[in-house]
């Protein structure tokens, strides 16, 4: 199986009523996502798209059988009650495709599936794609007018993951520009605290036998890159990595982008991030436009990776 999801993968969303939440369905849909049930309280009854609202999660799992994912596309300050509400149904991937959650909040969801098992992305990611095949959070889904879902989530077989929503994309079109495709595309998240690190998501990559590869996009501010550099010292994931980092240059104490990008005590710069990554063979690129090119060093002159 692809990592987190793929074609037979049973989604709830949770908020799909909200004009956010109805978007976020109809792209989930789109692409091909077994959206089977949506989550309201006080709106069971009605369905978005064809798909059966319920008021609770519960109600609807015993109307629609179990399932593997929930979507939370909820207000932050009622993404605690609605992230729990899925863990004690038993759902064991959950992404949170919600930002500005209380930090306190945050620190007890990311506990709590950690203490459950559970997969948590998020909060604050734009999705998890697997092209041709399924989304959660409408990641890899129109975009109005745009073409850009077409031509940046073909399926292949070069992972992609990213701490920038924006980026995931670019960096997907990066791939398949180059004449590979994608197997799965990931953004954990732009808040502060995550439910899934760099470090705990490439051992799923590097289980998946339709990844070759990954690409990653990172920045500033927290010592993700390094904890990851570890793991794949360790042998926890030992396929090619191409990184580009945000940031270099930075002075401390400066804010880039995210909320957690900011260089704070020595740590966290881009530098040592690069740094680390090299030291355990990752080749890290000095530019976005470096991908293409180094994806084609590592796999050879004008050979596809795609499929699969």
């Amino acid at each position: 199986m692809p990592v987190l999801i793929d074609g037979s993968t049973r989604v709830l969303v949770q908020g799909i009523t909200g004009r956010f939440g109805q978007g976020v369905a109809r792209r989930m849909i789109e692409v091909g996502t077994r959206v089977v049930a949506g989550v309201t309280p006080g709106r069971g009854g009605e369905s978005v798209w064809g798909v059966p609202v319920f008021s609770t999660v519960k109600q609807a799992i015993e109307a629609m059988g179990e399932m593997d994912a929930s979507v939370v596309v909820v207000p932050g300050p009622e993404a605690k009650a609605a992230v729990f509400e899925a863990f004690d149904a038993g759902i064991h991937t959950v992404l949170m495709r919600v930002e500005r959650v209380p930090l306190h909040d945050t620190l007890e969801i990311v506990a709590h599936a950690r203490q459950k098992n559970i997969r948590l992305i998020g909060p604050g990611s734009a999705g998890v794609v697997t092209p041709g095949k399924a989304s959660l959070g409408g990641l890899g889904g129109f975009m109005g007018s745009s073409d850009l879902p077409k031509i940046a989530f073909k399926p292949g077989r070069i992972g992609v993951v990213s701490r920038s929503g924006g980026q995931t994309s670019t960096l997907s079109w990066a791939v398949c520009q180059a004449g590979f495709g994608v197997s799965t595309a990931v953004h954990l998240g732009s808040e502060p605290i995550l439910g899934t690190t760099l470090a705990e998501i490439l051992p799923l990559y590097q289980a998946d036998s339709t990844t070759d590869g990954i690409v990653y996009f990172g920045e500033i501010g927290t010592p993700m890159e390094e904890e990851a550099a570890e793991i794949i010292r360790a042998g926890g994931y030992t396929k090619p990595m191409v990184a580009f980092i945000a940031g270099r240059g930075l002075p401390g104490g400066l804010r880039f982008s995210h909320a957690s990008a900011i260089v704070e005590g020595g740590k966290g710069s881009a530098e040592s991030k690069m740094q680390a990554l090299r030291d355990v063979g990752a080749y890290v690129v000095n530019r976005p436009e470096d991908i293409g090119p180094t994806l084609k060093q590592i796999f050879g002159l004008g050979r596809e990776v795609a499929g699969g």
